[in-house]
């Protein structure tokens, strides 16, 4: 047992997983970030690996991973750093970016590289599933990894169970078809998608991910699913600098 589906066991509600962008804002900080985020009373933690062209990320993001980029974060220097991750981190971590980064250093390279350092899955939103199941599906499972699928308001009924089927950790809904950075608006329309998914009684966990950005709008997502991410929010409170003190003020409003 990972320690993704350790959690969901242990915790079912108001789980608060955190992205960040490795690299930024300094070469430097990625696992600082993560101790600081542990200690300030985060589930989970998505590190993003900067690209060049995120086509799926808001512009926040997007700066994040250009000024990531410009310092000089690539996947090598990634695996480096996260050798130092669990001296004392033991809370959840997953690297989320785009495919050709990891089609680049090689899909079974990827996996074994992250069983080494410690990271429990990974999320490439642009991994095409019927490839995943083809091709890469015995790297992912032979390095104890999961693999996060995402679920837009438009993803068909058949194509969730399909996902609920390969999935080994938890499902990542998409509170809107947009870039990230939106704000979580609880509309009709997304408060009948947030029900139906809810009612399928999938087999996996589920967190809400895209513009949660408050402890009400955490708390919204929490009444649909097992919990929230927060990620753009986050981002912009790391821009100031003063990295565990930023982080500790931020993260008050959602643990308090």
């Amino acid at each position: 047992m990972n320690r993704i589906t350790q959690l969901f066991k242990e915790k079912k509600n108001n789980i608060l997983s955190i992205y960040y962008t490795a690299g930024y804002p300094g070469l430097g900080d990625t696992v600082a970030i993560a101790e600081a985020l542990q200690k300030a009373g985060a589930d989970m933690l998505e590190i993003g690996f900067p690209y060049s062209d995120p086509v799926a990320d808001g512009p926040v993001i997007q700066a994040t991973s250009k000024q990531a980029l410009d310092n000089g974060m690539d996947l090598n220097l990634l695996f480096e750093q996260l050798k130092e991750l669990r001296k004392n981190v033991t809370i959840p971590v997953l690297l989320m970016g785009y495919v050709n980064p990891v089609l680049q250093y090689g899909v079974e390279n990827f996996c074994k590289a992250c069983a080494a350092v410690g990271i429990d899955g990974c999320i490439v939103p642009d991994l095409p599933m019927v490839e995943y199941e083809e091709f890469y599906k015995d790297a992912f499972l032979e390095n104890g990894l999961s693999n996060i699928f995402l679920v837009t308001p438009q993803t068909s009924v058949e194509r969730i169970h399909k996902i609920d089927g390969l999935s080994n950790g938890f499902i990542y809904l998409l509170s809107a078809s947009a870039t990230t950075g939106k704000n979580l608006e609880v509309s009709d329309t997304t408060t009948t998608y947030f029900s139906r998914i809810a009612e399928m009684n999938l087999n996996n966990p589920t967190l809400i991910g895209f513009g949660i950005n408050s402890k009400e709008t955490f708390n919204k997502a929490c009444k649909y699913a097992n919990g929230g991410i927060i990620g753009t929010a986050f981002v912009k409170a790391l821009h100031a600098g003063y990295l565990e003190e930023n982080i500790s003020e931020f993260m008050k409003e959602f643990t308090s």
